[in-house]
């Protein structure tokens, strides 16, 4: 991808690259060399540029700490074997970082910026990219509020950033899963469908609870009736019973718009895989899982990818599902889309930009 914008660019001094252990990778411990950096301030984006990865001086009144202004994504990056980089759908992921910032009342992002600054970060750091099996670069974009005084309002001023860490698998083994039918993640007219900080620290005391019971993560419910599949903690599911797909639809307002999720559901088209875009109830799942037709279960999300679910509890019962055959959809679709994110097989969707 060439390059429009002049961004200065200070490189740091010393490297950490030569005593980074890339065979033990643990998710989002290791942070590379340099981060990208623009603000917003008098109703423009300005000061763009790439600096070493360094801590930020805030102020103690700053409206982020205070209110949760602050939005993010994520993405990955990866090397081929001619050593190029190559992200997937990274132009989806500037979409829905500006419908984030829409819904909480932070500026638009251009698209130059998003996609340049990345492009430029991603060349300058393409030794970070890791080559091996399961391993990437993750990309960190996110979007706070800076202004410096206590007042409930919609900020005036932002701060845009990009860094990059080198990652293994986020999940080693399949997962085992809980039906949560008391606290909720996110309600109709709220925030469900924005990456936002604060749906993620919602979740977190439930999540611990499920994960002290043996469970990695849960699987959220309807707030008004928690009689409905919604999504994961980390992920967008999807089962499959009796021959067919099935997955949440994304247009309550309370799901987030995955892009491993549209990525699957484009697969699953193409390929004519019966697909069905409802709410799975509870009683149907459990259904499903007593008369053995649940096929699978499986989560889509950029730092899963494919998270294969091996047990499911559902109102206090543990359900194993059964041993996949390696041409189980789940395991095609894995294959077909690390195929295209290492430029090992045709994209017909021109989801990779190669750097």
């Amino acid at each position: 991808m060439k390059t429009q914008l002049a961004l200065p660019i200070t490189k740091v001094q010393n490297s950490r690259l030569a005593e980074t252990d890339f065979s033990n990778l643990v998710f989002g411990r290791t942070i590379s060399d340099h981060m990208f950096v623009a603000d917003y301030k008098n109703g423009e984006w300005s000061d763009l540029k790439i600096v070493p990865y360094a801590p930020l001086s805030l102020n103690p009144a700053n409206a982020t700490l205070h209110y949760g202004q602050s939005i993010f994504e994520g993405l990955k990056a990866y090397k081929n074997d001619e050593g190029k980089v190559i992200v997937f759908r990274a132009d989806a992921n500037w979409r829905r970082l500006n419908e984030s910032a829409e819904r909480m009342c932070m500026p638009y992002l251009p698209e130059e910026i998003f996609m340049e600054g990345m492009t430029q970060l991603l060349d300058l750091e393409r030794d970070w990219v890791p080559t091996a099996k399961g391993a990437s670069l993750y990309v960190r974009p996110y979007m706070f509020a800076t202004d410096d005084y206590i007042g409930v309002k919609p900020s005036d001023t932002y701060k845009f950033i990009i860094f990059t860490c080198p990652v293994g698998n986020y999940y080693n083994k399949p997962v085992s899963v809980k039906v949560e039918t008391t606290f909720t993640r996110a309600t109709e007219g709220g925030t469900g469908a924005a990456k936002t900080a604060g749906n993620y620290a919602a979740s977190l005391y439930p999540a611990r609870q499920a994960q002290m019971a043996g469970y990695d993560q849960l699987l959220w419910t309807d707030g008004k009736s928690h009689s409905k599949i919604e999504e994961s903690g980390t992920m967008n599911i999807m089962f499959k019973i009796n021959g067919k797909l099935i997955t949440a639809p994304t247009n309550t307002g309370t799901i987030l718009k995955g892009i491993t999720r549209d990525s699957v559901i484009q697969l699953a088209k193409d390929w004519n895989e019966p697909l069905e875009e409802r709410f799975l109830t509870v009683s149907e799942l459990e259904t499903a899982l007593n008369d053995g037709s649940l096929e699978e279960a499986f989560g889509t999300g950029t730092a899963a990818t494919i998270a294969h679910v091996q047990r499911i509890n559902v109102n206090g019962k543990d359900y194993m599902l059964p041993a996949k055959s390696e041409d189980a959809f789940s395991f095609r679709v894995l294959a077909e889309l690390d195929g295209i994110k290492h430029a090992e097989i045709a994209d017909p969707h021109n989801w990779i930009i190669t750097i």
